[in-house]
């Protein structure tokens, strides 16, 4: 994932969260405009690692769910695995089944 895609999911998140740059700024601990020089088109530093694991932790989200390849479609992907792991190996079958046709 480059730089640029995880400014714009921090982007999302924060706004999810309904988090002002400012108010995550200060919940990491950061100076005030931290969040917004990061999410400034012109910026040229990253956010270290763990940084970014406390962004994701303030705006109540999980690093699954921040990486997963469509962040926008993750909670109805992960309820529909996991219903999916509830089903017999009969049942599940039967879903690839009907899936292939």
């Amino acid at each position: 994932m480059e730089l640029k895609e995880i400014v714009a999911r921090i982007g999302i998140i924060r706004t999810r969260a309904n988090l002002s740059a400012r108010a995550l700024s200060l919940m990491i601990g950061k100076n005030a405009s931290y969040i917004h020089l990061l999410e400034s088109e012109k910026t040229t530093f990253e956010p270290s690692l763990s940084v970014l694991l406390d962004i994701i932790e303030a705006c109540g989200t999980t690093p699954a769910e921040f990486f997963s390849e469509d962040i926008n479609q993750y909670k109805i992907d992960k309820q529909t695995l996991d219903f999916l792991k509830t089903l017999s190996p009969y049942q599940k079958e039967a879903i690839m089944n009907l899936y292939k046709k």
